[in-house]
């Protein structure tokens, strides 16, 4: 295939990554791991008291679960590697190109404004593929007549935006970025003609900009007659609204764009609309009974398109393979655009994408990530690896096939009976690479709706063998294991310039909710059939590739063996007890090398990855406020659910920078310090700094007043150094306990809860305290 497209030259190269002196240092950090655990079994063993047996069996608990960890962190990393890809080499075979449809999600005009959206469209519209062969769908899962509105002004604006980028070879394809800068690139100073155009342009991103934030909904509703079908409609309880904005089939000039359709598929109270992976379904449908493109990319609403090339570079690895089995999909790294200084809040997750995903993709393959993914339409059908599509030197697909390979009774069974949706079905199975669009969509609109339906996934595998897998609020986790556990790999892309860029949360609250929402559908995938372990034993996930997403399911499984560590020093000073070896005795080098050698290890990641020593510290200190706080909320979450006494609740990030979690005038005027409100995600953060307080305060105090007569029982300088280390990473929640009430101050209500947490514990400790003798 390679060979076909490329005229004798590859599209890609698979390149591994060498890391010969991170593999020394993994296992030396192992091998410090086991010493600790092996010198907590000693202890054991030796006939430790029983006040100390239970610590130590607490800490050997903790010890060997963070030894797995540590384990599964290896595996993963042990064998990276990354892809270089040639888009130039394509140029000659523009006609063989596969058609692509475009995805873009969106579910709330407030947290995602209109503008966020319409600059991602427009930057996609106009990236470098030919215009024919893409189509943009956009999902508004908030019914909102702004939002459709904003995608119609957006395609007026379109018209000229689209050819402008292309004649001028703009190089990020979003207005608000692109116009961001005080005046016209300089490159182009000298053109007269160029600076008088880009003044124009920019004249007319300000108007649509102005419009669509001027525009109010019920002006909308009541006098445009385009948007009478949002009369009425409720957020969870309207008909399907399918709206063409533009047709490119229709252009009769020479500088079109691509096709542009507003969806908002149809919700009904007693229909559960499964979050975003049953919008990403319904996507599926639609676009398959209009454009039936063989390739369907998916992009948050506010992932632009940063590489105007990014099309070509995916096909690359696409069609780059001799057998598409390595390219079940293509997956782009998540970068942030505007990111804070220094990543104060954790969520950037560059050095996890640079060190994991490498590594992944080094395995079966990269994960899917929601966003920035390109896949196989055949793929997301349930399609197996073994009915396969090869390219032959004549320059034309062909198909293998094979038993596994899906008649039409078997995809009616699993896609529905549709008759439009099984023959567009059966046409992307049959290998048709160069399917055909639909020329006429005005016919096809009213079959686009019933595919839309909430009832028309009734007893069909939507959600469950076809599609975006249901049961998660991290449909796109579950999604990957699924296309994984087919045989299907996938492939890591990595451009330069990135290929998208994204919004990252700010604040607190922001940042804390996203994780909070990750960690329930992960824990949510480890209680399920789907999980990895079950995947790798009944199906055809590697066993390396499901230890792999191990590291990312456990996330919210670390919480509670991560708490139940950290508490293991406040509970010795205030019990008057130890869990660590004293400094006079052999084995205190064992945990002091253990906890330098790990951050060392750490520090020299983030220095790898060309990130300063504040950004390895935020990451460091993050780390541990999101396990305490959202990791163990999305934990208790999912055991409720399991009960039965709660409900899964999908929660959006807000995407507008310009709007604070709190107060709008405080976070404006530092926006990379803490933020606060009463949620409860917040209280076990707080009660574990107010926690650390008291326990040093008690443990000096007794430092001080101590004659020596129980010091062969009491805390050592490694409890101290413990619960030192704790404060410094709650730091923003010591500063937010005395921080004045707002924003940055921690709410009255979150301080009493946190403030009975302790009371409690403390009252705990001391019944099982070591009284001191002086």
């Amino acid at each position: 295939m390679a060979a076909a497209m490329g005229r004798g030259k590859k599209l890609q190269e698979r390149v591994p990554i060498r890391r010969t002196a991170w593999k020394l240092a993994d296992l030396v950090v192992l091998s410090l791991l086991l010493a600790l655990l092996t010198h907590h079994a000693t202890s054991l063993l030796g006939g430790a008291g029983a006040a100390s047996s239970r610590l130590a069996v607490t800490a050997l608990f903790c010890e060997a679960w963070f030894t797995l960890l540590w384990l599964l962190n290896m595996n993963c990393k042990w064998n990276p590697v990354r892809f270089e890809t040639y888009p130039e080499r394509l140029s000659e075979r523009a006609d063989e190109l596969p058609a692509v449809d475009v995805f873009v999600t969106t579910a709330d005009p407030e947290l995602e404004p209109p503008v966020v959206t319409v600059n991602t469209v427009l930057s996609l519209l106009a990236v470098d593929y030919p215009s024919g062969k893409l189509a943009c769908y956009v999902s508004d899962d908030g019914c909102s007549p702004l939002t459709c509105y904003a995608l119609r002004e957006a395609a007026a604006f379109a018209r000229l935006w689209v050819p402008f980028c292309r004649r001028h070879g703009v190089g990020v394809r979003a207005p608000f970025v692109y116009f961001s800068g005080s005046g016209a690139p300089e490159h182009r100073a000298a053109n007269r003609e160029f600076l008088q155009e880009w003044a124009f342009m920019k004249n007319e991103y300000e108007k649509l900009v102005s419009r669509i934030e001027s525009a109010e909904e019920g002006s909308l509703v009541q006098s445009d007659g385009e948007f009478t079908e949002f009369l009425g409609a409720e957020r969870k309880n309207h008909p399907a609204i399918i709206k063409v904005l533009w047709d490119s089939s229709k252009c009769t000039t020479g500088e079109g764009f691509p096709s542009l359709v507003y969806i908002s598929r149809e919700k009904r109270p007693k229909y559960h609309h499964h979050f975003k992976a049953g919008a990403m379904n319904v996507l599926t449908r639609v676009s398959a009974v209009l454009t039936n493109a063989p390739v369907m990319l998916n992009v948050d609403c506010d992932m632009f398109a940063n590489n105007p090339q990014v099309i070509l570079h995916a096909m690359c690895l696409l069609l780059g393979f001799d057998n598409e089995v390595h390219s079940g999909f293509v997956q782009a790294p998540q970068i942030f655009y505007g990111a804070l200084k220094d990543d104060p809040f954790g969520n950037q997750t560059e050095v996890m994408y640079k060190k994991l995903g490498h590594g992944f993709a080094g395995l079966q393959g990269i994960y899917y990530n929601g966003t920035g993914c390109f896949h196989r339409r055949k793929v997301i059908y349930g399609v197996a690896p073994d009915c396969t599509t090869h390219f032959n030197p004549k320059g034309q697909f062909s198909e293998i096939r094979s038993a596994s390979s899906p008649c039409c009774e078997e995809l009616k069974l699993k896609l529905g009976d549709q008759k439009e949706l099984i023959e567009s079905a059966m046409s992307v199975v049959s290998g048709d690479m160069l399917a055909t669009p639909v020329v006429d969509w005005s016919n096809r609109i009213e079959v686009a709706k019933e595919v839309s339906a909430c009832s028309y996934e009734t007893n069909t595998c939507w959600g469950q063998e076809i599609g975006w897998v249901y049961g998660s609020t991290t449909e796109d986790i579950l999604t990957g294991q699924r296309i994984h556990a087919a045989g299907w790999k996938s492939a890591l892309m990595n451009t330069n310039p990135p290929a998208f860029l994204g919004s990252a949360p700010t604040g607190g609250p922001a940042s804390l909710t996203q994780y909070k929402r990750w960690a329930t559908g992960l824990f949510e995938i480890l209680l399920s059939r789907n999980n990895p372990i079950l995947l790798s034993i009944c199906k055809r996930l590697q066993f390396r590739q499901c230890l792999a997403y191990l590291v990312i399911d456990v996330w919210p499984l670390r919480a509670p063996f991560e708490l139940c560590y950290s508490l293991l020093g406040p509970y010795c000073l205030l019990a008057n007890q130890s869990f660590l070896p004293k400094s006079s005795e052999p084995g205190f080098s064992i945990p002091l090398a253990l906890f330098l050698t790990y951050n060392m290890y750490n520090f020299v990641e983030y220095m790898d990855c060309r990130l300063s020593a504040r950004a390895w510290w935020n990451n460091q200190r993050m780390q541990r406020i999101i396990s305490s706080s959202a990791w163990l909320l999305a934990f208790l979450t999912v055991l409720l659910k399991t009960l039965r006494l709660s409900e899964t609740i999908f929660e959006v990030t807000r995407k507008d920078k310009s709007k604070s979690d709190g107060d709008g005038s405080a976070d404006e005027a530092d926006p990379g310090q803490f933020t606060f409100d009463s949620s409860p995600v917040f209280i076990p953060a707080t009660a574990i700094a107010i926690l650390n307080i008291v326990a040093i305060a008690v443990g000096v105090w007794r430092v001080v007043m101590a004659t020596g007569a129980g010091e062969d029982s009491g805390p050592g300088i490694g409890e101290f150094v413990c619960c030192s280390w704790l404060l410094l990473c709650f730091w923003p929640f010591v500063t937010g306990l005395v921080g004045k009430q707002g924003s940055y101050g921690i709410p009255w209500s979150v301080k009493l809860k946190a403030g009975l947490l302790v009371a409690a514990f403390v009252h705990f400790c001391n019944f099982t305290s070591v009284p001191s003798k002086h």
